[in-house]
């Protein structure tokens, strides 16, 4: 029987024909979804339909839920994934769109387009009041060098300029291929810059991470694009940083609140668009042509290159390897932690009975455990390989059946240069608890838990005491720890779980104090 898909919004006519070259296609945006839903194989929706949990619950039939563009937000992800529900988005389909929308902004900024186009509109004809200054030869700062950062970057060299880069999770080889100077930190880039773009994703450390200490430390006179993420940007600094001549302009598409109508509208230094880096023709239709291949892929049995959720493999590997699924990825994030996130190499080995499985499943799932809040763009268990390969982070996988003091081991491998940085895990009883047992060369015996806090210090008497105090005097409650030593008197790992996470002042108070280091790990 031929399969039946519904196309719920319009799509590029090239997307739906590709369709019904495969399937019967019924494209309906007016019928009671939840009256329908369940005679399809396969919907393909936009933004404005939601897929919520009880529409998905409805659908007995239905094997793929295609998003024509980037975000998911509009779909239960956990509900489809629960029903054995692929879904694919079309996450490429803006790159080109968004990157040159960044170099428009960035001409218009330079040249004073917008306001002298007002100006002209309103009858005044004032040549001297807009002048510009030329792009050719100017430095162009670029914080986060993903794919649009890097296509950014392309452009940016075409027009004769100068890009120095920041990003510790893409590899020195990429910014060479683009002819692209890579600095250590974002300071580098704001005292080089006279023109800046930021491409960074959205975490914790980066909302708002353009503050008036950005600010001040960047030349006088910088202008600024943001296309990006308006929540990137402290608008207030922003604002006074444009009054006092600090910065002296700047090309927003985002804001932190949308429809935005604050006071950066007022200022003449400041050229605006409601948001428009995705919204061209092509970027549209290309969403809607990538999408109608993944589910052309999914409902053929091919490779979904863009599903959002967790690929599917053989039963019976899936059975073995399931449970070892969430150990890979937090094993991936500590590793990336312990390396402060940077990497030119990673290595899954894994051990014991799980070398007779189709282990790159654990592999995925250890990339996708790196890449949490380290990328552009939600990470996922099929686009965190292709993540690695656009950084130029070279992936290994290897296999041993002798796990020695394990059933079953699972290793991850960090490489950068001649460091290397290993942490093994493994899952202990019927209830498979995930337990960490080597880190930086120390054995260890501790059950992972959201919150994880390793030091490396001077094997000397009174430190653990020490810790414990620094953790109560801070209100922070120590719920399991774990200390190992290579030999007496040299050095030692002491690793804790806790029950909150520990303020940045108390992990800089215990660097101060003579420790090594000292990590702090939030595996969720």
């Amino acid at each position: 029987m031929t399969a039946r898909v519904l196309v719920r919004e319009t799509i590029a006519p090239a997307g739906v024909d590709l369709l019904r070259e495969h399937f019967e296609v019924d494209v309906d945006g007016d019928s009671d979804l939840a009256a329908i839903i369940d005679r399809y194989d396969a919907i393909v929706v936009r933004s404005a339909t939601k897929l919520t949990a009880e529409l998905i619950g409805l659908a007995s039939n239905l094997k793929v839920i295609g998003r024509a563009g980037v975000g998911v937000d509009n779909v239960d992800v956990e509900a489809a994934s629960r029903r054995g529900i692929v879904v694919a988005n079309a996450p490429e389909s803006t790159v080109v769109s968004a990157a040159e929308h960044t170099i428009g902004l960035l001409v218009a900024l330079a040249r004073n387009i917008p306001q002298a186009h007002a100006a002209l509109k309103q009858g005044r004809w004032e040549r001297k009041a807009w002048g510009g200054v030329e792009l050719a030869g100017k430095t162009l700062g670029v914080l986060g060098f993903g794919r649009i950062g890097q296509q950014v970057a392309r452009r940016a060299g075409g027009l004769g300029m100068r890009v120095v880069a920041y990003d510790p999770f893409v590899a020195a080889d990429r910014f060479r291929e683009l002819g692209v100077e890579r600095v250590e930190t974002p300071e580098d880039v704001y005292a080089a810059a006279e023109f800046l773009t930021l491409h960074l994703p959205l975490t914790a450390e980066t909302r708002r991470s353009l503050d008036a200490a950005a600010f001040a430390g960047m030349r006088d006179g910088v202008r600024i694009v943001n296309a990006a993420r308006g929540e990137l940007v402290d608008e207030e600094a922003l604002l006074a940083a444009l009054q006092s001549g600090k910065v002296g302009g700047a090309a927003l598409d985002v804001f932190s609140e949308e429809p935005y109508s604050g006071p950066l509208l007022e200022l003449d230094n400041v050229v605006v668009t409601p948001h428009l880096a995705a919204s061209t023709d092509e970027a549209q239709d290309r969403a809607g042509v990538i999408v109608a291949e993944q589910v052309v892929a999914a409902l053929g049995g091919g490779l979904v290159t863009n599903a959002v959720n967790i690929p599917v493999i053989g039963a019976e590997d899936m059975e073995a390897l399931g449970p070892y699924i969430p150990l890979a990825s937090k094993l991936g994030r500590i590793a990336m932690e312990l390396t402060e996130g940077r990497a030119e190499e990673v290595t899954v080995t894994t051990y014991g009975g799980l070398a007779n499985y189709d282990t790159r499943v654990l592999t995925v799932a250890t990339l996708n455990g790196l890449f949490q809040g380290r990328a552009d763009r939600p990470v996922n268990y099929v686009n965190a390989p292709l993540i690695a390969r656009e950084r130029g982070i070279e992936v290994k996988e290897e296999r041993s059946q002798s796990a020695r003091d394990y059933t079953n081991l699972v290793r991850v491998e960090i490489r950068n240069g001649d460091d290397e940085t290993r942490v093994s895990g493994t899952l202990i009883g019927a209830d498979n608890r995930q337990w960490l047992v080597r880190a930086l060369g120390f054995d260890l015996e501790l059950e992972l838990a959201p919150v994880l806090v390793l030091f490396r210090y001077d094997d000397v008497p009174g430190v653990i005491g020490r810790v414990g105090t620094l953790f109560g005097d801070a209100g922070v409650n120590i719920a399991n720890m774990t200390v190992s030593r290579t030999r007496r008197g040299d050095k030692a790992l002491m690793v804790l779980t806790v029950d909150s996470m520990p303020p940045p002042e108390l992990v800089q108070r215990i660097r101060a104090e003579g420790f090594d280091d000292a990590r702090v790990v939030e595996l969720g």
